[in-house]
């Protein structure tokens, strides 16, 4: 297996602007860490870590009209993948073959937050509405530089962009790409500032990592994104490495929303798992870039995991959180790029502020090391709900040997689906007697939640995160498996009931007294963390968040993770609540209300697996996710994807489509299916279920229910005269939105 090179970096962030400025703040040992300058909020006694630009002074530098409707976020992630682009000599053209994967949970709430009551009141600012989800933010940086092959964003809280990582190396490691440029961004905004501080977990002074004293983290912003790119493929555009991706894992705590455990079982987990990817012993690594946030529990329980792994011998190691300020979902990426300066510029960071050894903690390189040979270093990233990422760098002339697992070529069985919908809940019975909904909006009709949790537990719960649970463990007891290895979710929105009682709290009342509870169930992937808690599985845990592919990526993932040979089973959910506030917020935005469209709420759950049971309810035949196609893109991949699963277009018998009742969006669709299926019968199931972001987790529920059964429904037809009461072999599902986003997904018996 070829290696994987880094070949372009660019970052942004409170302690420079660019590579160079950072490398330089770093040797100088000066924080960017100080006094609010640019948030508007009440809290000016916590120090944090601002980029020192105006978002009109971003504009100006990536020449943007500030009239725009533009976020921070999305703003500080262009100037960081400018960089990166550049660096990595792509140019424009380069872009349509290249995938950008970035992490970030803030999103666009800068602006919301900003607008909120406007939203709910007024009409004077609803051009900002759809800005708000974190695929919006993923979108506007890439539109920025053109047209780019492959787009999604990654969703794990403080992990997120080290997952962004995880996900282009796969990507290339099977052959689906050849370069991806990965990375994330997040802006300070006063929701989580107000969030960690509910949290008590904000230090009033600045941040000092594994000292006795530490007493909390310190918030940052900014941006940083890097160019993956096969060896092969490099090396054909005569592009040298600036260092090699050599090793990287994820892993799930599965303990606590929030906290670390004592002993850091997934960061163990994580750690040993990239070690073992790279091939090298653990005392081959030269330097540890610690997540470090300057909590007591992280930092104690980090300190914890590095000793079950290396004993007393700990390489040097400090946290970069006290030059940058913990950019959240950004810093898996920003500090990557750390560790790639500190490579490349033979130097390891130090840890600022530390005077006071405890007992509890490794004692951290306290000052600048220069002029020292790096030839691995480990980076470490973890997010709430314990999922936590580790990523080995190693210089172009380290001498690790890369252990990756061989492919598994099998096309996967999906051995359960579960669903709760505004069909009946956790049954089939919608497939014969459905329950016809004319109303533009309905909530999902619940099943009696404590037959599957105890009201103790269910008591703090909203209802998306039940429905989850719910949908889950009936999956899994239909599925024929003890357990799963992974769990991957897709919501394109998370909570957003607990995010708007947060917001609506923040925005009415002001910042003080907020409920801890709210925010922290406001977090995308509280979804796939609780499912991870409550099943007790410490494997592979990722949430995906963009848009209306958030559940065609989760199930990608999955997919590719199986293919792989990284796991046997996996757990695969699309999760989203649609609250009667944001569906008048979506209205004005002009995404629902349209004439005989319906929105409804979708928590649907998977098993799938590598391996065949004497059940199951179809095969999974694989995926195509594009961005920006035209028709002749789309005809190219429906026909890669048909051949790699050998499945003849004469087998398919029906093309199961996104057709949502809005006039525009399904002629276009027709127009669409009549040049690429023109005898293939075109099905919907938005009528029945509804519109949503991961509405396309029901479709495929819909499919195999519909392989499992041995029939289509008359009732799933667009054009009922060409019903045929025909055996199905395959169906296909084609997704489309705003002919923006494209997924092609293929399941057979």
């Amino acid at each position: 297996m070829e290696q994987i090179w880094i070949t372009g970096a660019g970052i942004i962030s409170s302690i420079g602007i660019g590579k160079e400025e950072t490398c330089r703040s770093l040797l100088e040992e000066r924080s960017g860490i100080g006094e609010l300058k640019y948030l508007k909020t009440e809290h000016h006694e916590f120090p944090v870590g601002e980029v020192k630009l105006t978002d009109d002074e971003m504009c100006q530098r990536l020449n943007i009209d500030k009239s725009v409707p533009m976020t921070r976020t999305a703003l500080m992630g262009m100037l960081a993948l400018q960089e990166a682009i550049a660096d990595a000599g792509l140019k424009k053209d380069d872009l349509k073959n290249v995938g950008i994967v970035s992490g970030t949970t803030v999103g666009g709430m800068d602006k919301s937050e900003l607008y909120y009551l406007d939203f709910l009141e007024n009409d004077t600012r609803n051009e900002y509405i759809r800005t708000h989800d974190c695929g919006a933010c993923t979108e506007m940086i890439a539109d920025h530089f053109g047209r780019f092959a492959f787009a999604t964003t990654i969703s794990t809280a403080c992990s997120s962009a080290a997952n962004a990582i995880v996900l282009g190396a796969d990507m290339i490691r099977n052959g689906d790409a050849e370069c991806v440029i990965v990375g994330g961004s997040e802006c300070i905004t006063k929701f989580h500032l107000n969030g960690f501080n509910s949290l008590m977990i904000l230090d009033k002074e600045h941040c000092r990592p594994f000292d006795a004293t530490r007493a909390g983290l310190n918030l940052g912003e900014g941006a940083a994104f890097i160019v993956l790119e096969s060896e092969s493929h490099a090396r054909h555009r005569n592009c040298k490495a600036k260092a090699v991706l050599a090793g990287y894992a994820n892993a799930c705590d599965a303990f606590h929303q929030t906290a670390s455990s004592p002993d850091g079982e997934g960061a163990f987990r994580s750690m040993t798992a990239a070690l073992q990817m790279a091939g090298i012993d653990h005392t081959k690594i030269d330097y540890i870039n610690a997540h470090g946030t300057g909590t007591p529990n992280n930092d104690a329980s980090e300190s914890s995991a590095i000793r079950r792994i290396w004993g007393d011998v700990v390489p040097r190691m400090s946290s970069t959180k006290s030059f940058t300020g913990h950019t959240t979902s950004a810093s898996g990426s920003i500090e990557t790029v750390i560790c790639l300066l500190a490579i490349q510029n033979g130097f390891i960071p130090a840890n600022l502020n530390f005077s006071t050894e405890d007992a509890q903690c490794i004692r951290p390189v306290e000052k600048t090391i220069r002029n020292v040979k790096l030839n691995n270093v480990l980076c470490n990233s973890f997010g709430f709900g314990g999922n936590d990422t580790s990523i080995v760098i190693s210089s172009p002339e380290s001498d690790f040997k890369f252990a990756f697992a061989g492919k598994d070529l099998q096309m996967p069985y999906i051995y359960s689906a579960s669903q709760i919908s505004v069909q009946s809940a956790l049954t089939d019975e919608w497939f014969d007697s459905p329950v016809a909904i004319d109303e533009p909006y309905r909530r999902s009709v619940d099943p009696d939640f404590k037959t599957y949790i105890p009201p103790l537990e269910a008591r703090r719960m909203g209802k998306i995160l039940k429905r989850a649970i719910v949908t889950s463990m009936s999956s899994l007891e239909n599925s024929g498996c003890e357990k799963v290895d992974a769990i991957v979710t897709g919501t394109g929105l998370g909570c957003i009931e607990n995010t708007e009682f947060f917001l609506d709290a923040l925005s009415r009342d002001g910042e003080q007294l907020l409920k801890p509870t709210y925010f922290m169930q406001s977090t995308h992937n509280t979804i796939s963390s609780l499912v991870g808690i409550k099943m007790k599985c410490n494997g592979y845990n990722i949430t995906y968040a963009h848009k209306e592919l958030s559940f065609e990526s989760a199930m990608y993932d999955a997919w590719l993770q199986l293919r792989l040979g990284m796991i046997g089973s996996a757990l695969v959910g699309g999760h989203d609540e649609m609250t009667p506030s944001y569906f008048k917020l979506l209205e004005k935005a002009g995404y629902l209300g349209q004439q005989s469209q319906l929105a409804g709420e979708t928590a649907v759950s998977f098993v799938i697996g590598s391996k065949p049971k004497d059940k199951h309810l179809c095969r999974f035949g694989g995926i195509r996710m594009m961005y920006c196609p035209d028709k002749e893109e789309i005809a190219r991949q429906l026909h890669e994807l048909l051949d790699s699963a050998n499945i003849p277009m004469d087998d398919v018998s029906g093309v199961l489509t996104s057709m949502n009742g809005n006039a525009g969006h399904d002629a276009y669709i027709s127009k669409l299916c009549g040049n690429l299926f023109p005898d293939i019968p075109l099905l919907r199931y938005k009528p029945l279920f509804g519109e949503s972001y991961t509405a396309s987790g029901l479709g495929l529920y819909v499919a195999a229910t519909c392989l499992s059964k041995g029939r289509i429904p008359e009732s799933l037809y667009v054009d009922a005269t060409s019903y045929k009461p025909l055996k199905p072999k395959a169906l296909l599902l084609l997704n489309t939105t705003d002919e923006k986003c494209c997924s092609l997904m293929l399941v057979t018996i």
